[in-house]
């Protein structure tokens, strides 16, 4: 029998919301979910440990007035905006035939993907998505006991002028080369014409490996969202900056 997994599917939710969703789901619940969203308004999101005068051009994003968030999961620094797409999974530990692990997981999801998209160059390497040699996704992780997370940005598509907001990261990734960002990244729309293609090739191998519950993003999370747990996702803009 297939383990079973709620499908929450959002169109335009900020991206700071389905964070704080996330850690609430994460920390207070045992159901499995995967949590798919796309056009999402712009924002920068940092990994936990980030550092805001070391990853984004503050004076470039002030006068954008661009959301500045910390999320609660470890990993870099992205620009996420309506072309990207978001997916995560949030799981019981013992869901699936794998140690929960941060190598293992990683390791499904890049062969999870691979046999979703179908593409030739695709794969996972040194933790991201990539296309031939460059980068089409990101992930970050988070554990906890008998619970693991794990979230994924792809990018559909980017404007390369928006990446300029970021600075180059103190730690980049071996295959980097240390390119600039045009010269790094790389978009799924050459590949999937529109975003509902992309999230249809994710929700079709789904249900080769779950038994889905697709109506349960109808759901009211509001309970959820107030009950008492560790929150570690901020908004940056409204705090001062160290």
């Amino acid at each position: 029998m297939l383990p079973s997994l709620k499908v929450l599917q959002y169109n335009g939710l900020p991206i700071l919301e389905q964070l704080r969703l996330e850690e609430a789901l994460l920390r207070t619940d045992s159901y499995n979910y995967c949590i798919i969203n796309q056009s999402s308004p712009p924002a920068i999101v940092m990994g936990i440990s980030g550092k805001a005068e070391r990853m984004v051009h503050m004076d470039l994003l002030c006068a954008k007035n661009i959301p500045l968030i910390k999320r609660f999961s470890g990993g870099g620094t992205v620009f996420t905006d309506e072309n990207t797409v978001f997916i995560t999974f949030i799981m019981q530990a013992d869901t699936l035939p794998l140690s929960p692990y941060p190598e293992h997981v990683m390791k499904w999801s890049g062969d999870f993907y691979t046999r979703a998209l179908s593409l030739p160059e695709f794969r996972l390497h040194e933790n991201d998505y990539i296309i031939g040699s460059k980068k089409c996704g990101g992930n970050a992780q988070y554990f906890c006991k008998g619970r693991w997370l794990h979230h994924s940005s792809f990018l559909w598509d980017y404007d390369p002028m928006n990446m300029l907001l970021l600075q180059h990261p103190p730690k980049m990734p071996n295959y980097r080369h240390n390119r600039p960002h045009h010269e790094f990244l790389s978009s799924l729309k050459k590949y999937f014409p529109q975003k509902i293609d992309f999230i249809q090739s994710v929700l079709s191998e789904l249900q080769k490996v779950f038994n889905l519950d697709l109506d349960s993003g109808k759901e009211d999370f509001s309970n959820i969202l107030q009950r008492e747990h560790r929150k570690a996702t901020v908004l940056l803009n409204e705090m001062e900056l160290v």
